[in-house]
């Protein structure tokens, strides 16, 4: 995609200048967009919490929506491949996502415009995001990051409870909160955990879920804006939508993946000249040749039972309406 093009020093230059733009970041950091916001297409619409380009158009007319997700088989193959890494110490957890082809009479401005989330982004037809999930805010010299680990349906009987006291999510976010102090102790100094395992209520469809982040924070140079462009490369890929330990759980991931992520999974953000917000690209919709695809996935740890991840998988395909 020629839009994507530019490179982390883009951003190094237009941070030193403190130019406000956005950025676009795939999974691989192979294809990267950025853009001064003054210059911004007019077919790219952002929401970065209560920052937006464009006026609201919330669509109320009825509309159908149709998931096929891969089949359980198919899923426990990679699942199988991923617990046979885990016993071999070559992860000890992976984030496992798959495609589902969907099929709804919006288009996905359609579902841009309707869809509640504190992240969006919509780039020219070709992709949208709605995501729940905060991936670092530089805020006065102070860089901070959200892992989100852990999804429970909100209207199970004392779910609340039930997701915090289950000891499969309490080591998997416990290894999240892990890698992502080392990987901020690689671009800041006096990493701290802020808050530890605390619950957010998101919509989902017709449907809430209950979904378990940590706040975990460092203190930057305040020539950060300088270096915002190599502070995001040496983040990236989010740890929470890759595994630890990181560089081997990445290769893991490109063998046993039936798909290419693309931007699902990356990261899109604004800095604004002083602070800088951005979101991991989870619950990401994109425009595949003649259908549409949704991608979404789950944490793998030694501990996991193949069904309840699978079905975890496929809740997460939803539209936030």
């Amino acid at each position: 995609m020629s839009d994507f093009n530019e490179d982390f020093s883009t951003l190094n230059k237009l941070g030193s200048s403190k130019i406000p733009f956005l950025f676009i970041i795939s999974y691989d950091k192979k294809s990267i967009f950025c853009s001064p916001l003054d210059k911004l297409e007019n077919d790219i619409y952002y929401k970065v919490e209560n920052s937006r380009n464009y006026t609201p158009t919330p669509l109320s007319k009825p509309y159908q929506f149709e998931k096929g997700p891969a089949s359980f088989s198919n899923y426990k193959k990679s699942f199988d491949k991923v617990i046979d890494e885990i016993k071999n110490g070559n992860t000890y957890l992976l984030n496992l996502t798959f495609s589902t082809p969907i099929k709804t009479d919006l288009n996905l401005k359609e579902i841009f415009d309707r869809a509640k989330a504190k992240y969006k982004l919509y780039f020219k037809d070709n992709f949208i995001c709605f995501s729940p999930e905060k991936f670092i805010e530089v805020k006065d010299n102070i860089i901070s990051t959200f892992p989100m680990k852990g999804t429970i349906d909100a209207s199970i009987n004392g779910a609340k409870e039930a997701i915090l006291s289950n000891k499969k999510e309490f080591a998997e976010h416990t290894m999240i909160v892990d890698l992502m102090r080392n990987d901020l102790g690689i671009v800041a100094n006096n990493i701290k955990v802020n808050s530890f395992r605390y619950i957010d209520e998101i919509k989902a469809g017709n449907q809430n879920l209950l979904q378990v982040s940590s706040h975990i924070s460092g203190s930057l140079n305040p020539n950060w804006h300088e270096h915002v462009g190599d502070i995001l490369d040496l983040l990236t890929p989010a740890g929470s939508i890759s595994g630890t330990p990181k560089k081997s759980t990445l290769d893991i991931i490109n063998r046993i993946e039936n798909h290419n992520r693309g931007f699902y999974s990356g990261i899109f953000g604004i800095y604004d000249g002083e602070t800088l917000k951005s979101a991991v690209m989870i619950r990401f919709i994109e425009q595949a040749a003649t259908r549409l695809v949704y991608k979404s996935g789950g944490g793998i740890t030694l501990d996991s039972n193949a069904r309840d991840e699978y079905e975890e998988m496929a809740r997460k395909v939803y539209l936030p309406f």
